[in-house]
C-alpha cells in the first residue's frame, strides 16, 4: 500500500491519466462481464416478475416517452386512497452500481420499507449502465426521466415536497441531476429539487484511491468480513473508472464530482450519509464540511473503537449533527461500523456470509431510515 502521511493535496489530480493498454483490456474484460451478467440476470428477473410478485416489490412499473428502454419502479404506501386526492410527499430514489451494474429493482426492500414507513411515494428511478453509456450520458437520463415525473398529473406528488435520494453511484448522479440547470432554477427559474440524500456517495473522483482507503477505519476486533485489512471496493473501483470516464476527463468537473459545485449550485436542503469502514468516507465527510464551514480535523472519519451492535452515534458530532445557516439545512449521519452498501444487507450476506455483520446493518439501515425521515418532516418537508 502507498505511503499514509500522502497528502491530500498531492493526492489530487485534474485530469484523469491514461491507462495501460494491457490493463485497459483486462478492465474491459471484467466489466462488460459483469454488464451483461447483470443484464441477463434482470431480465431474468423481469419475466418472473410477470407470474410471481416480489414480497416487496413497487406497486406498479411505468415507462416514459422519453427514455422507454429505463422503466421505473413506483412504491405508494399502503395506507395511499387514490380517493382521496390527498399529494404525498416523493422521493426520487437512483440506485447504486458504480455506474456499470445495479438496477432499480436493487432498492426494492428499501424503497419498500421507506415509503410505508413514512407515508411517501418513491420512485426508483433507472439510467443506462456503462459502457454502453458513459459519464455524462446518466445524469442526462436522469435529469429527462425527472422532468417526466413531475410532469406526470397521474402521480398524486407534492411538488413541494420532493426529494432527490441516491446511494453511491447513485448517490453521486443524484447531486449531480440536482445542479442542472433544470433543477436548480438557473435554467427556467424553477428550482425542482431543493433537497437532495446522497447516501455514501462518489463526490470526489479527482483523489487517489491510495488517499481514500488510507483514511476509513479498520476494526479487526469487529472479526468477521469487517477485519479484512483490505477495502472490498479496490479492486472494483479501478474497474467501474475506466468504464465511466475516458482519459483525458476533467475530474473536477462538478457534475462528475460534486464535491467541486457551489453551494449556490447545490440544493438548500442536504442530508448527507456516510459510513464509517467505507474507503468514501473522507470525501463525503469533507464535503458536508465544506458546506457547513465546519474544519475537516482528523481525515480518517469515526472512531477506531467498536460501537455498540445495532446503533447509531447521535451524541458525538464525528457521527451525526445538523447545521441551519444561510438558509440552507445540512444534515450529517455516518453509520459506525458498517461496510459501503451495507443498507443491501439481504444481499451482501450473499457476498460475505456474515451474519452478524447483516443483522447490525439491517438494524443500522433502519434506524437510519427513522432518522432521514425525521429530518425530512422537520425540515425541507414541514
Amino acid at each position: 500500500m502507498a505511503e499514509q502521511n500522502i497528502s491530500l493535496e498531492a493526492a489530487t489530480r485534474r485530469y484523469k491519466e491514461p491507462i495501460s493498454w494491457f490493463a485497459g483490456v483486462g478492465y474491459a474484460v471484467v466489466y462488460y462481464a459483469l454488464h451483461y451478467f447483470i443484464v441477463i440476470a434482470n431480465n431474468v428477473l423481469a419475466v418472473k416478475e410477470r407470474f410471481i410478485a416480489p414480497k416487496n416489490g413497487p406497486t406498479f412499473i411505468k415507462r416514459y416517452p422519453c427514455r422507454p428502454k429505463l422503466p421505473l419502479r413506483i412504491f405508494y404506501p399502503k395506507n395511499f386512497d387514490a380517493k382521496d386526492g390527498k399529494k404525498l410527499p416523493t422521493i426520487l430514489n437512483i440506485h447504486g452500481g458504480g455506474f456499470v451494474v445495479g438496477n432499480p429493482r436493487d432498492d426494492d426492500l428499501f424503497n419498500y420499507t421507506f415509503a410505508n414507513m413514512h407515508s411517501v411515494i418513491v420512485v426508483a428511478l433507472n439510467y443506462t449502465k456503462s459502457p454502453r453509456a458513459r459519464f455524462p450520458t446518466p445524469t442526462y437520463d436522469l435529469e429527462q426521466l425527472v422532468l417526466a415525473v413531475l410532469s406526470d398529473s397521474s402521480l398524486p406528488i407534492d411538488h413541494d415536497r420532493v426529494a432527490l435520494m441516491g446511494a453511491s453511484a447513485g448517490g453521486n448522479l443524484a447531486l449531480s441531476v440536482s445542479i442542472l440547470p433544470s433543477m436548480n432554477g438557473t435554467g427556467d427559474g424553477v428550482r425542482r429539487i431543493k433537497t437532495v440524500i446522497p447516501l455514501y456517495p462518489v463526490v470526489d473522483v479527482s483523489v487517489t484511491r491510495d488517499f481514500k482507503i488510507h483514511h476509513r477505519q479498520y476494526k479487526p476486533s469487529l472479526g468477521g468480513f469487517r477485519a479484512n485489512p483490505v477495502d472490498y471496493l479496490l479492486r472494483l473501483s479501478p474497474v467501474f473508472d475506466a468504464a465511466y470516464t475516458l482519459a483525458g476527463q476533467d475530474l473536477q468537473d462538478p457534475i462528475l464530482s460534486p464535491i467541486y459545485a457551489s453551494k449556490d449550485q447545490l440544493p438548500p436542503n442536504i442530508f448527507m450519509l456516510g459510513i464509517e469502514l467505507d474507503m468514501l468516507a473522507n470525501e463525503v465527510w469533507r464535503m458536508i464540511c465544506g458546506l457547513t464551514g465546519r474544519e475537516v480535523g482528523d481525515q480518517t472519519v469515526g472512531r477506531n473503537h467498536v460501537h455498540p451492535h445495532g446503533k447509531l452515534v447521535l451524541d458525538d458530532e464525528r457521527f451525526s449533527f445538523e447545521v441551519k445557516k444561510d438558509g440552507g439545512n445540512y444534515r450529517w449521519l455516518l453509520i459506525p461500523d458498517q461496510i459501503h452498501g451495507y443498507d443491501h444487507y439481504d444481499s451482501l450476506e450473499l457476498l460475505h456470509g456474515d451474519k452478524e455483520l447483516s443483522k447490525d446493518a439491517e438494524l443500522k439501515t433502519k434506524e437510519a431510515q427513522k432518522v432521514i425521515g425525521k429530518w425530512l418532516f422537520e425540515g425541507p418537508f414541514a
